[in-house]
């Protein structure tokens, strides 16, 4: 009868097993490197540095100069603190230099926004990465930043009272296309309309075609598995789903050409819109009895752009649930 000797476990070295080999306890709680690397100061990130330029740009030829412009529409000619001035106002030239660039601005706004709409609805169907989509995004970044002096001679070479499509009009069919319009077509407040939209196209295509790839295909086979026609899907949850990015798109273009003065300063000679008469009141003023009308009328467009950027903001946030 053979006798086998069983290890005394109870007095082996806690640190060891029954085997003898090293069993490692855990680290206590507040030891080891981790302990050690929270306990060492945060050094300070140089990556704000890289931003320092741009706001240093900002500040220096965006935030002083509209600071200025907006508070000297609060001083007198003596340099006394008035609010007089904001009776400028109320003129009849202010006012309907407020209502041409409202006219102007909405109509482009909504016509480069529908047009626009049915560009990146046709692109829906191009792959991201091939040649027409890549085509029509670099032209798109082009075109949109296409404006001033270029565009104006651009539209008056071609439509203008001796353009290439006038001409052709008028020798094929007898048509005089700056026949009908006081001054010609291009020359007028309605007449921005045309070279307005022209850059208004573009930047809608730029901003409102993530929005329209953020529609997910389950959505399209959900609906069509539910029985759902093609009409319903767009009438029923694209749209509801695209309707703030389509409006936000809409705010910030009417912004665009709210704010818009080269084109026009190329095109009409006089004041009809805000930022023609702001020039107009720091050469010559006209509005007789108030001092610093151009600050006053930079107060009123400042006004208008918070609002509408606001709104644009508020879309935005609400839209972009749906392009996460």
């Amino acid at each position: 009868m053979t006798t086998q000797t069983i290890p005394d476990t109870a007095s082996a070295d806690p640190g060891k097993g029954s085997a003898g080999t090293a069993v490692s306890s855990p680290p206590a709680r507040g030891s080891g490197p981790a302990s050690i690397t929270s306990k060492r100061p945060r050094r300070l990130s140089l990556a704000f540095l890289g931003f320092t330029p741009f706001a240093a740009y900002v500040v220096l030829f965006l935030a002083i100069p509209a600071v200025i412009a907006v508070a000297s529409g609060f001083f007198s000619d003596s340099g006394s603190f008035t609010f007089a001035n904001l009776k400028a106002l109320g003129d009849s030239t202010i006012l309907s230099a407020f209502q041409g660039s409202f006219m102007v601005s909405a109509i482009s706004a909504l016509l480069g926004a529908v047009i626009g709409a049915i560009v990146c609805f046709a692109l829906l169907g191009t792959r991201p990465d091939g040649f027409l989509r890549t085509t029509i995004d670099a032209a798109s970044s082009v075109l949109a930043q296409f404006g001033g002096v270029m565009l104006a001679f651009a539209f008056i070479a071609t439509i203008g009272f001796q353009g290439l499509l006038t001409l052709w009009l008028q020798s094929a069919f007898g048509f005089n296309l700056n026949g009908a319009s006081n001054g010609g077509l291009l020359y007028s407040v309605p007449g921005l309309i045309i070279p307005y939209t022209y850059f208004e196209v573009p930047l809608m295509v730029l901003t409102f075609m993530p929005a329209m790839e953020g529609l997910k295909a389950t959505w399209g086979e959900a609906a069509a598995t539910l029985g759902a026609t093609r009409l319903r899907y767009w009438t029923k949850i694209a749209m509801p789903v695209l309707a703030p990015a389509f409006w936000g798109s809409v705010l910030l273009l009417f912004a665009n050409a709210f704010s818009s003065f080269a084109t026009a300063a190329a095109l009409l000679s006089q004041g009809g819109i805000i930022p023609l008469n702001i020039k107009q009141q720091l050469t010559s003023e006209t509005v007789v009895g108030v001092a610093n009308t151009a600050g006053v009328l930079a107060l009123g467009m400042l006004i208008i752009m918070v609002i509408v950027m606001g709104a644009y903001s508020l879309l935005q946030r609400r839209a972009a649930r749906w392009q996460r």
